[in-house]
């Protein structure tokens, strides 16, 4: 015979198993509006130079919305060229780097904004002679959310 205590655990147990399976997950909170102080961000360092992760959250209209710092060293890119179905923007903060737009690599500095449109190739790379350091915001609009199994709805 089953314990009271023992019959929750097991009902526990279960309805974790059951919820994972189905890929329900707890919602995530909505970002608020904050404050990121760029002393305080915790720097990554990475195989082609750092990454300090700001915030990745759903918003009030927003599936997800994303931003992180990539400092990327002389000569190195930050990825392949790709492609993902969110946009993206980034603001170039300080160094020289090419990007891959529109099938044309272009040359910008500090203070540049590029935009990256949903599905279109990109990339980036640092072609100058000391660090670039650039900020990246995406998001997720609502409908594009994946699915379990990876697709958007």
């Amino acid at each position: 015979m089953f314990t009271r205590r023992e019959l929750l655990i097991a009902v526990f147990a279960s309805s974790v198993t059951i919820a994972a399976t189905a890929g329900i997950r707890a919602a995530a909170p909505v970002l608020s509006s904050s404050v990121y102080d760029w002393n305080s961000m915790k720097l990554e360092t990475t195989a082609v130079g750092a990454r300090r992760t700001v915030f990745r959250a759903p918003t009030a209209t927003l599936d997800e919305l994303e931003c992180h710092i990539t400092t990327l060293n002389p000569g190195q890119a930050s990825h392949l060229p790709h492609r993902h179905p969110e946009e993206e923007i980034l603001i170039v903060r300080e160094g020289t780097v090419e990007s891959l737009v529109n099938g044309q690599q272009q040359r910008v500095g500090p203070g540049s904004v590029i935009f990256q449109a949903s599905n279109q190739e990109h990339a980036i790379r640092n072609v100058g002679d000391t660090p670039a350091t650039y900020h990246v915001f995406n998001w997720k609009s609502p409908g594009m959310k994946a699915k379990p199994g990876g697709t958007p709805e």
